[in-house]
């Protein structure tokens, strides 16, 4: 069945624009054409990322971290290895983006830690860009609880990811 769906959107997308007798060739392509210059402005951020994170790991750093973190994080069953991942998660997507396919590539993605990374990145949120952002364009200046809030709602996700991994996929 998913096999299915991308062709289905796209011939559902094509009939209803045909349907509106507009041009769904043109169409298509400008959508194509804004993926291209996303993926292009996105590409140089991703690479200067990887190699960050492939510099953290082999200085030793990231190992040093996860050591550093690892009696927390095993008092609260998160595996100490995406101890990179909880601490770049809530200030930088790409970032994190790229340490968790780091992970994946080194532990494998059905493993529990590959489960567990995937997990996390879609649980939780790129709080202090977020809260910056946000309240950046309502012309906030104080943001009193939200930080805390917001911070706790990722520990929260982490926590959860990490147990809800080890709910669904017992080893």
């Amino acid at each position: 069945m998913t096999d299915y769906i991308v062709p289905l959107i796209l011939f559902v997308s094509m009939a209803l624009t045909l349907g509106k007798k507009e041009n769904a060739y043109d169409y298509m392509l400008r959508g194509a054409s804004e993926g291209l210059r996303l993926i292009v402005s996105i590409l140089p951020a991703l690479i200067l990322l990887l190699c960050a994170v492939h510099m953290l790991q082999a200085s030793g750093a990231a190992a040093a971290v996860s050591k550093l973190f690892s009696p927390i994080f095993a008092w609260f069953g998160i595996p100490p290895e995406t101890a990179l991942l909880v601490l770049v998660r809530p200030l930088s997507g790409s970032a994190a983006l790229a340490v968790g396919a780091d992970l994946m590539a080194r532990y494998g993605v059905d493993s529990a830690i590959g489960r567990t990374a995937a997990v996390m990145l879609g649980s939780t949120e790129t709080t202090f860009y977020t809260i910056s952002v946000y309240f950046g364009a309502a012309g906030i200046k104080k943001t009193r609880y939200t930080l805390p809030a917001a911070l706790f709602a990722d520990f929260v996700g982490f926590f959860m990811a990490s147990w809800t991994v080890r709910w669904f996929f017992p080893t």
